[in-house]
Formats: C-alpha cells, sequence, structure tokens
C-alpha cells in the first residue's frame, strides 16, 4: 500500500487581535525537540510541519490532529495562536524570513515575494520510480483542479472579500515556474524540462519548480501541491485520501498501456481558476470533458475515478463520506463567509478559525 506525507503551513496570529504576528523564529525555537517535524517558511508569520509517511489514513489523521495541537502549544507559550487559514482575514504586512534563499527571492521577484504570506497543504504519495511518477503527474492533471475546490480556504486578502473562495491560489500563480504542466511523457523529458528551467537563472534551483504537482526532490514521492491548508483536519486527510487514489489510479492505467487524457495547459489554467472562484458553491469544469457542472456532480465523477483504488486501501466509504460531510458543511471558505455574515468581524472569524485548528 502506498505511503502518504501531509505538509501544512499554518499561520501565526494575535489571539486578542487575530491580526498575524512575526514570531516564527520563536516559535520554532520551542519547538526544538521537533525540530524533524517543524520548519521555517518563507515569511516569519507561519510555520510548517510534515507528518511522517503513513499507510493508514486514520494514523495520517491522528498526526495531522498532534500536529496541530503541537503547534498551538508552542505558539502559546509566547502568547500567539495557531490558525489553520491560507490567507490572513486581517490586514498584514509580511515580513520576509531570514535566510540567503529567501533573501534571493526577494531581490529576484520583489513584490510578489513580499505578497506570498499563503499557507498550503502538500501531499506526498510514494511511487515505485521516477518513471512511474512521471507517469502519474501526466495522468493525474486534468483532476487537480477539484482538489481546489475541495480545499479553497482563501476568500479574504488584506481586510477585504476577494469574491475567490481560494485566493491563495491567485496569489501562487505569481511565481514564474508554478501552475499545471504539460504531459512529459517520460521521466527523462520530465528532469531535462527541470534542467532546463534551472538553467535559465529565472528559478534558483530544483526546488523552486512550483508546478501543481512533481516529483519531490528529496523523497520517492509524488508532490501533489495545488491545495489551501485545509481548516478542517478530516478535509486535509480527505485530500490525502483522494490523491493516493488518484496516484494508484494513474498507476494501474500506464501499467495497462493507457494514455493519459491530454488536456492542454490553457484548459488546466482555467479550470483551475473556476475551481479558485466557486469553490464548492458553484460550477467546476469536468475534469474529462472541461465543461461546467455542479460541484457536486464533478466531485462525484472524481470519487468514481478512483472508486476501485479507494475500495482497495478500504478507504471509498470513507471517502464518500468526507465528500458528503464537505458539502453539507463546506469548505473553510464557506465557513470563514459564514461567521464574517453572521458578527461582521473578520477578527471572530480568525478567531472561530483558530478555536477549529486547535480543536476546541
Amino acid at each position: 500500500m502506498r505511503t502518504v506525507g501531509v505538509e501544512e503551513e499554518i499561520l501565526l496570529v494575535d489571539p486578542e487581535t487575530g491580526e498575524p504576528k512575526a514570531l516564527a523564529a520563536a516559535v520554532l525555537a520551542r519547538a526544538d525537540l521537533d525540530s524533524e517535524v517543524f520548519e521555517q517558511e518563507l515569511h516569519s508569520q507561519m510555520v510548517e510541519f510534515a507528518t511522517q509517511p503513513r499507510a493508514d489514513m486514520a494514523e495520517l489523521g491522528a498526526e495531522i490532529v498532534r500536529c496541530r495541537k503541537d503547534a498551538a502549544q508552542h505558539a502559546g507559550e509566547i502568547g500567539c495562536a495557531v490558525a489553520a487559514l491560507a490567507t490572513s482575514p486581517l490586514t498584514v504586512s509580511p515580513s520576509v524570513a531570514v535566510g540567503r534563499r529567501y533573501q534571493w527571492m526577494e531581490e529576484q521577484y520583489g513584490i510578489a515575494t513580499q505578497e506570498q504570506l499563503v499557507c498550503g497543504c502538500h501531499v506526498h504519495v510514494s511511487v515505485e520510480s521516477d518513471e512511474e511518477g512521471v507517469a502519474v503527474l501526466d495522468r493525474i492533471r486534468p483532476w487537480l483542479s477539484v482538489l481546489s475546490a475541495l480545499s479553497a480556504n482563501s476568500p479574504f486578502w488584506q481586510g477585504k472579500d476577494t469574491s475567490y473562495s481560494s485566493y491563495r491560489s491567485r496569489v501562487w500563480q505569481r511565481w514564474p515556474s508554478a501552475g499545471p504542466t504539460e504531459v512529459f511523457g517520460s521521466a527523462e523529458r520530465y528532469h531535462r524540462r527541470v534542467a532546463d528551467m534551472v538553467s535559465t537563472g529565472v528559478i534558483l534551483d530544483a526546488g523552486m519548480i512550483y508546478f501543481d504537482a512533481r516529483l519531490s526532490a528529496t523523497y520517492p514521492t509524488v508532490e501533489v501541491r495545488v491545495s489551501d491548508v485545509c481548516l478542517h483536519a478530516d478535509t486535509a486527510v480527505l485530500i490525502a485520501t483522494l490523491i493516493r487514489g488518484l496516484v494508484e489510479t494513474a498507476a494501474r492505467e500506464w501499467r495497462a498501456g493507457g494514455e493519459p487524457l491530454v488536456q492542454s495547459v490553457s484548459l488546466l489554467r482555467l479550470a483551475v481558476w473556476q475551481a479558485a472562484r466557486a469553490g464548492l458553491e458553484g460550477e467546476l469544469l469536468h475534469p474529462e470533458t472541461m465543461r461546467r457542472l455542479p460541484a457536486r456532480t464533478v466531485l462525484e465523477a472524481l470519487l468514481d475515478h478512483v472508486s476501485d483504488a479507494l475500495s482497495d486501501t478500504g478507504d471509498l466509504d470513507r471517502a464518500r463520506a468526507g465528500v458528503a460531510e464537505s458539502l453539507e458543511r463546506g469548505n473553510g471558505a464557506r465557513v470563514q463567509r459564514e461567521v464574517m455574515a453572521r458578527t461582521g468581524s473578520l477578527r471572530e472569524v480568525v478567531a472561530e478559525c483558530v478555536r477549529v485548528t486547535q480543536g476546541h
């Protein structure tokens, strides 16, 4: 059974005002014993944690909850809180963290770097080889926008409603290497493309290949990077479950000689934009037809697509229940807007997200 690991970026906020706090260095100092779990990110108002690779989704979910609680404890010791928010609802002046790499990025990309205070969820799924990994990348491309809609958790930006469900994804697209990719066809072509991109000097190294899905430079995994950090931990587990299903389904298709569904990068960009705009509240582009259909219909198509793989791992019923709950409860964007409509206060939006993140 393929293993899955999750990386979550989370926001550090003032528990009273809800404003982001540039205290990552202090939080990480408190978390020194967990140095393999918690890491510095681009901005000082955020930290990242990574789970261990897990084959059992219940164990993965328990570890995500534990890491969130540990982060909350470390933050609480210095007077701040953590929130699984993909963007700050309140106004913020982001502080780029100290380090040669981050300084290079700030000099190279200017305001685009300064404004990248966004928190994502990255999912790693094990693959047997780079060849299998690239075959997977070629076959999961059309389905990734659906995950973006499911995870959408960033409706507010600098104190305003953006009219998007995932504004994080729009900010993220400012990186020159970000977004969907063409079909590569082989590991050799994939690595050649990465080398060519690094050789331009526009990006620093292979770690700045910000494709929607890529081969990990560190682990024998495919890394899917389209999701906002999810407000609810169980949504993160659902996303990870669906991604493992997509990876296994794609690998089986490849081994059986099936060709990838070739949708152009132009259409994939439209699908990602539509998912960011609508979330679960409107219509999405169906991955097979690239025509608009209700989000519920497209999510059901995703479940059908991966149903055999999920059934074989014992995850199908749980995934169906998770999708149904997400449609009923809404993603993080809906929750945030509901709190704003009820209270009229972005501070209360952050406070509610802190409560959810910390399990209160």
